[in-house]
């Protein structure tokens, strides 16, 4: 959600001044009553066309349902469930056990106010990393999935449990930072073509003694928006004797992981224009993947630009919107592999997107695109199963995607 929208991002810049939801008003500190609950959430759902295996899937990709309450003008409760894509395997219905779906918190934290400008969250909350790891409302941005480098590369929605600190710079109008200190990763989890997404713990029994520091540096200025933003965090989600039997290193930042990006916005006159580059390095691979054979790489790199247009900018301003927009992504998540690594052309991929949002109100949007993908050919020693049950791999596919998605 655009939970994290800060008095800055209210006031100092017009071009991005604008509260969505109930929630958005309660972090904000727009609700004048205590011990006010607030409900509020956002769904979307799509259909996805695969020109090339012929072959279609519809999904309700997620509702989420968010509760908050204000204890007073000091306190305040944040909460999110999420279910994902419809059906949970094992629901009553599903005897066949096809429910892909599942059910997660996707934040629950207490927000302590310190003074206007400056906040401390605590509890299960989404690190400043990106554009959509903490602004992933499904209206605000183009497309009907996200950008594939901030699920592959920057892993959205990436919380974990931890303490965070979010303020502004008295003296520099527009500048805020943030700081986050949380629960680190799983190594067991990092594989080949995701990179650490499946290493998240997400406030699941997070286990090890491992920590993740995140930080931001968020900076408006007349059009534009400016973000730097970093992690660390150790992956030895294990007690120190297995680690030591496993060859991993252990103690709060064992076989690091370090992530940076950086990105930058520009809106005006119906114009929106992005750009982000995000890089991931990992040392210790080669441990990790001794002791998982999980093919960890040691980095992984990507970036991409967009560029969208509001047809209905001059007549409408803001209140009605037909954008339509392109983007192209590029990616590479084996760009250095250790010793022990296999090579997969595979991962080196590039993406071509264009497509039409219309949003007739705000809080509802109406989506089409097409993906045009390019990649490498897969390296048939990652490939285990076994003929004739292999799945074809096209390195030049097409996907047609319809989508609906809204916010309140």
């Amino acid at each position: 959600m655009l939970i994290t929208i800060s008095i800055a991002l209210l006031y100092v810049s017009p071009s991005y001044a604008q509260i969505l939801t109930g929630e958005d008003s309660l972090y904000a500190g727009l609700v004048s009553r205590e011990q006010a609950t607030i409900l509020s959430g956002y769904g979307e759902a799509k259909y996805s066309l695969d020109t090339k295996r012929k072959n279609a899937e519809a999904s309700l990709s997620r509702v989420v349902l968010f509760v908050g309450h204000k204890f007073n003008k000091k306190i305040s409760l944040f909460t999110e469930l999420e279910l994902e894509d419809a059906l949970v395997v094992g629901q009553s219905g599903d005897e066949a056990g096809i429910g892909k779906g599942g059910i997660s918190m996707e934040q629950a934290f207490l927000k302590f106010n310190l003074n206007p400008t400056t906040y401390i969250v605590a509890g299960l909350f989404i690190p400043r990393i990106g554009f959509i790891n903490e602004n992933h409302l499904p209206t605000t941005f183009n497309g009907v999935d996200r950008p594939f480098l901030e699920e592959l590369i920057i892993p959205s929605t990436w919380r974990e449990v931890g303490v965070g600190i979010y303020g502004g710079v008295k003296n520099v109008a527009g500048l805020n930072y943030s700081f986050g200190l949380t629960n680190g990763l799983n190594s067991a989890g990092f594989s080949n073509g995701s990179g650490i997404r499946d290493g998240r713990q997400l406030g699941s029994a997070a286990t090890g003694l491992g920590l993740g520091a995140s930080g931001a540096l968020l900076y408006y200025i007349n059009d534009f928006r400016f973000q730097l933003s970093g992690y660390i965090g150790g992956s030895t989600a294990v007690e120190k004797r297995i680690a030591d039997s496993l060859h991993l290193n252990s103690g709060a930042f064992g076989n690091p992981v370090m992530l940076g990006d950086f990105n930058v916005q520009y809106g005006n006159s119906g114009w929106n224009i992005r750009a982000i580059i995000s890089c991931i390095q990992i040392p210790n691979a080669s441990n990790i993947n001794q002791a998982y054979a999980n093919n960890t790489p040691k980095s992984m790199y990507g970036g991409y630009a967009e560029a969208g247009y509001d047809l209905l900018y001059s007549k409408h301003k803001d209140e009605k919107k037909l954008i339509v927009f392109g983007r192209y992504e590029y990616m590479d998540l084996g760009a250095t592999l250790p010793g022990n690594g296999i090579k997969n052309d595979a991962n080196t991929q590039q993406y071509i997107i264009g497509g039409l949002t219309y949003k007739p109100i705000r809080g509802v949007a109406i989506k089409a695109d097409y993906v045009y993908r390019i990649t490498g050919e897969p390296n048939p020693a990652l490939i285990i199963t076994p003929f004739p049950q292999v799945i074809p791999y096209y390195t030049h596919n097409g996907f047609l995607n319809l989508g609906v998605a809204y916010n309140f």
